[in-house]
């Protein structure tokens, strides 16, 4: 029986390789979004490239959401819909001024909204900025 990262990745139709699962598992255990160099950190066995080929690899296969963070990196989640990424899939983050991390309020889902008609959206990224309660409390 394939190891759970294994099957996240057989569903969405990637062969697991060593790589492919270390960089689903350290974003499976994640309790945020991963900018690349916190992947970097996280597994050290893999280098930057082969970070960067197997998240490439992942939102082709619509496996991860690609988020915009409030520091402007790229950072990286596993789409826990089914089959496909879609709006609805997506929540709401938080990015704290004041210590620069992002949190995801997987609770909070992005709002809808109504498009003009002939736009057809495939992602939204919707991240609030302030301070973190720590930050706030402070």
């Amino acid at each position: 029986m394939p190891a759970a990262e294994e099957d996240i990745l057989l569903r969405k139709g990637i062969r697991p390789t060593t790589n492919r699962i270390l960089v689903v598992r350290a974003l499976l255990h994640a309790s945020a979004p991963m900018s690349m160099s916190m992947l970097e950190e996280e597994i050290s066995s893999v280098d930057k490239s082969g970070i960067f080929r197997a998240l490439s690899l992942f939102a082709e296969h619509e496996l991860v959401h690609v988020v915009e963070g409030g520091d402007n990196m790229t950072r990286y989640e596993l789409c826990h819909g089914g089959d496909h990424c879609t709006i609805d899939d997506m929540h709401v983050h938080f990015y704290c001024e004041k210590c620069h991390r992002t949190f995801c309020f997987a609770d909070v889902p992005v709002p809808k909204v109504e498009y003009p008609a002939g736009f057809e959206v495939s992602g939204a990224n919707y991240m609030a900025r302030g301070l973190c309660r720590d930050c706030r409390e402070k």
